[in-house]
């Protein structure tokens, strides 16, 4: 009966979980450059050490990771010139208060001082590790399929875009922001588009059906934890009338 209470646990908090990170899907479904996550499960094998076990061996559910799914989200087209979106690898380099992040989102703007930020005020780099600037007077900015940025005034730099060895290894920052200790890999020629953005890639009517299939898992775990109460508290009533 222990085994049977302790297997069951062992499956509500994988699931409890994984309904986080389906939750978590569905909150960013309409969040520019966000890509869905699903965890990862194995078995956790260990010997019984329960008196009178017939079994030798009994296995518990392990959630050992998340999976990010890479795959493009729908192009969106905005016809705001400051909005940019990758197409096929990469990812745009951000420098933050602390240190370089990652991100798929690029619904940026100007702030006060006409420097390239994100929507949440952190600069844009250049390939040559430097925030973009833009003065007052500049029109007709073009940012090109490579990233090369123009205007009225002449080029003003091209857009930082890298890979990574292994982009699952990277970590959420907050956000839409990525962060990793991998070497960053620059994409020689990658692919922008200007006014447009990447939507995310979540897909509504797949997570909805995941979430009913863990709901339903998680009340299957929750009557086997009911069901081996039911026979611990008999056979507790049992041998109590015995004595």
């Amino acid at each position: 009966m222990e085994n049977a209470l302790l297997i069951a646990l062992s499956r509500q908090m994988a699931v409890a979980r994984e309904m986080s990170t389906i939750a978590n899907n569905l909150a960013n479904m309409n969040t520019s450059g966000f890509k869905s996550e699903s965890m990862l499960f194995d078995q956790y094998v260990m010997k019984d050490a329960s008196e009178g076990s017939q079994a030798s061996k009994i296995t518990f559910v392990q959630d050992f990771g998340q999976h990010r799914n890479l795959r493009d989200g729908t192009l969106q087209m905005t016809a705001n010139p400051f909005d940019v979106a990758i197409t096929g690898d990469g990812f745009f380099r951000v420098q933050t208060e602390t240190d370089v992040y990652y991100t798929r989102n690029g619904h940026f703007r100007l702030d006060n001082a006409g420097q390239l930020v994100t929507a949440n005020g952190d600069p844009v780099l250049t390939d040559a590790d430097a925030p973009i600037l833009f003065a007052q007077d500049e029109t007709d900015i073009t940012i090109a399929r490579d990233g090369t940025i123009s205007s009225s005034l002449g080029l003003r730099g091209k857009l930082s875009v890298v890979t990574f060895e292994n982009p699952q290894n990277m970590q959420n920052a907050g956000g839409t922001l990525l962060s990793t200790l991998q070497e960053e890999q620059p994409i020689d020629e990658p692919h922008v588009v200007q006014g447009a953005l990447e939507g995310s890639n979540v897909q509504p009517i797949v997570e909805m059906t995941n979430m009913i299939e863990v709901s339903r898992s998680y009340a299957s775990a929750q009557k086997l934890i009911e069901q081996s109460d039911q026979m611990r508290r008999k056979a507790i009533q049992e041998l109590g009338s015995a004595a």
